[in-house]
Order: structure tokens, then sequence, then C-alpha cells
């Protein structure tokens, strides 16, 4: 008789959900390292429909991987003392902030010389979790109320003169403002801040919060009024602030050449930093396909929950494969060992010649989301079915 740990139980909807927008990210991660370079598919004045399509669309990763995120710590905790779930998210956050400097970084620029360290969106959830970490004894209504003051509030330092030099500057860009910020180490090494750390935290905060609504007290159909609920309420309130253009993005649309891209205009929200506008466009729709998902059992579920199982293995993963792709297609177009730098750039193999259309974006991206099927149900089957410590970690 063999002694096998019991299967762990996840929650199907929220894997539904997860695994959904990591095959989205996909998308945006191929477009950023094959489409061609320089080209900003947001930029009203040269996209198209359709590329900016591309873009919007994985507009809802980030959002959705922090608010999850923020709903796995609160699930994680449930058999935790608060002291042990304080540990234990404070380790795991900078165990990603770890991974973030050296393991993506490396990834991203293929620069063992890491004249460039990326501070990416596991450097955001990361932080994040280190400060839900500290405020996991308070009172849960407590986090909702700090969570609901970062949400809606933080667009105020939009109005606010903000310190343009100093300390005060560079720790108001790490928390609330960065936006591509550069950070000079040397003359040789800087740090790319792509995440600023005090919205997302705001986030995954919100998202703590709604994790108690998954406990087996909370009968199903309460859950799932809730969550449509609020997410009805989100995207109408995305709309109202949107169409007055006052308050909530520190970008207002305006009419264009036409009603598509008048259109565009109007969901061309911030997301570095992220605005209120920006989150409530994306976090309103995913919180009413949570409800929407609740109890769906088919074959795209079934697949969708594959992906979803694993966020952490994926999202490395699927960059690595990304980027021995892109070294595949750089050499296999011509250029040569001379030009693995670009002068003044620390991003090796991205000359910025490089690129190809949207067809081949999209046909890369269905290619890589089918090659991390495999691999992705082979360590979904491993996690359920061990209970090694650093799992939980991976």
């Amino acid at each position: 008789m063999t002694n096998n740990p019991p299967l762990k139980q996840r929650i199907h909807s929220i894997d539904m959900v997860r695994g959904l927008i990591m095959l989205i990210m996909v998308l945006d991660h191929a477009r950023d390292f094959f489409y061609y370079a320089g080209q900003n598919p947001t930029n009203l004045a040269t996209t198209t429909p359709l590329l900016f399509f591309t873009r919007w669309i994985t507009h809802y990763c980030a959002p959705t991987f922090v608010f999850l995120s923020g709903v796995s710590a609160y699930l994680s905790g449930i058999k935790k003392t608060k002291p042990e779930l304080n540990a234990y998210l404070i380790k795991r956050g900078v165990w990603l902030i770890l991974i973030e400097v050296v393991v993506m970084t490396f990834i991203l620029t293929l620069n063992p010389a890491y004249n460039a360290i990326v501070l990416d969106i596991l450097w955001a959830i990361g932080f994040s979790m280190v400060l839900l970490g500290l405020l996991v004894r308070l009172p849960i209504k407590l986090i909702a109320i700090i969570g609901c003051i970062i949400f809606f509030g933080h667009d105020v330092l939009d109005f606010i003169n903000l310190p343009a030099a100093g300390i005060g500057s560079g720790l108001i860009k790490i928390f609330f403002t960065a936006f591509g910020t550069v950070f000079p180490i040397d003359s040789t090494h800087i740090i790319f801040d792509l995440y600023a750390v005090i919205p997302w935290t705001g986030v995954m905060l919100l998202g703590y919060v709604f994790g108690s609504l998954y406990k087996n007290t909370v009968n199903s159909d309460a859950r799932k009024g809730l969550l449509l609920v609020t997410g009805i309420c989100t995207t109408i309130l995305f709309l109202a602030l949107r169409t007055l253009n006052y308050y909530g993005d520190p970008a207002p649309w305006g009419a264009q050449q036409n009603w598509a891209y008048s259109l565009l205009s109007f969901l061309n929200t911030s997301k570095y930093p992220p605005s209120l506008l920006f989150l409530c466009m994306t976090l309103g729709p995913v919180l009413i396909l949570l409800a929407l998902v609740e109890k769906t059992q088919n074959a795209f579920a079934r697949l969708l929950i594959i992906y979803g199982n694993v966020p952490f293995f994926y999202y490395v993963l699927h960059f690595l494969v990304l980027r021995i792709v892109n070294v595949i297609f750089f050499f296999a177009a011509g250029y040569t060992t001379n030009q693995i730098k670009t002068p003044g750039s620390p991003f090796l193999f991205n000359p910025p010649t490089f690129g190809y259309p949207l067809w081949v974006i999209y046909l890369l991206w269905f290619c890589v989301m089918v090659a991390m099927y495999w691999p992705c149900k082979w360590y979904g089957n491993y996690k359920r079915t061990h209970n090694n410590w650093w799992l939980s970690y991976l």
C-alpha cells in the first residue's frame, strides 16, 4: 500500500480566468520581441485598430495577475496562523523580487553583465506581497479600507506638484509614478523600473479581501452575485469617469479623425503607473467573468485550468521560449554577431531594424501557447500530487 499525499484542491473559476489571461499574455510578449522595433501600438498617430487591440487586450493581464495573487494569498492563509502567513508572504515576495532581478532580467536582456536590471510585474507582485505580509495581522475590514484608499485615491497625485529631484523624487517614482523610469547605478549600469509599487499594492490588498469570498462558509450564489454587482459597478465607474474626462487618468481622451480612433482614444488609459480608470476598465470585466464561469465545466475550461494551475512556472518558461525563438529569428534574418549589441542599449539581440508583421506575431502566439501545454500539464500534475515545501514558491 502506498502513502500518496492527498490531491490538492483548487478553485476552478480562478484557475480558468488566470489561464485565459496567461494565454493572452503570450500575445503581448510575442509582440514585444518580434514586432517592428520602436513601434508604439498605443500611439494614435501611427497605430492601426488591430495593432491597438493587440496591445489593449493584454492590458487585462497585469491587473488580473496582481488581483488573483491577492486572492491566492488569502486562500493560502486559511490553514495558517497570522504569523505564519506574515512570514510566508514576506519570504515569497522577496523570492519573486530576486527572480525578477536575477532570472527575468537576464532572460529579457540576455546581457550577462546586467547593465540593466529590469523591474517588471514580478517586482510589483513581490513588493506588494511583502507589504501585504506586513498588514495581514490587521482586521480584514481595515485592509479593505487601505486598499480602497489606494485604489481610488492614488490619482490625486496627478494634481500635486511632486519633487523633481533628490531622494524624495526617487522614492515617489519607485512607489507611485514609475513609467519606464531609469535609475543610474553607475556609468554603465541602470535600473529600469516599469512598475510603481503602491498602486499595484492597492490591487493586491483588494484581491486579498475578495479572497474571503472563496471560503467554504460563503454561499456560492452570494459570491457570484457580489462579484457580478461589483464588476458591473466598477465597469460603469470607468465609463462615467472616462466620459467626464477629469479624474482617474492623466491622459484625457479626445475626438479623433473618425469614430474608431475616438473609441481607441477613449480606451487608451494609462498603465504606467496604472490609473484608476485603467484598473476599473480591466478589473471590472474580470470580476464579471469570475462570476460567470463559477460553475463552467467544458473542454475549453479544462484547457484553461491546465495553464492557470501553474502561473509562475508558465510565466518564466514562456519568456524563455520566446527569447530562444527571438535569437533563432535574429540569426535566420541574416544578422551577425557584430549586431547582437545595439550601441546605447543594454538589451541584446534587439537591433532597431528587427521586426515582423502582425500575422507573424499571431502565429508565434499560437505556437508558443501550444508548446506550453505539455510542460504545464506535467508540472500541474506534479504540484497537485506532491507536498514539497518549495512548490509553494514555484
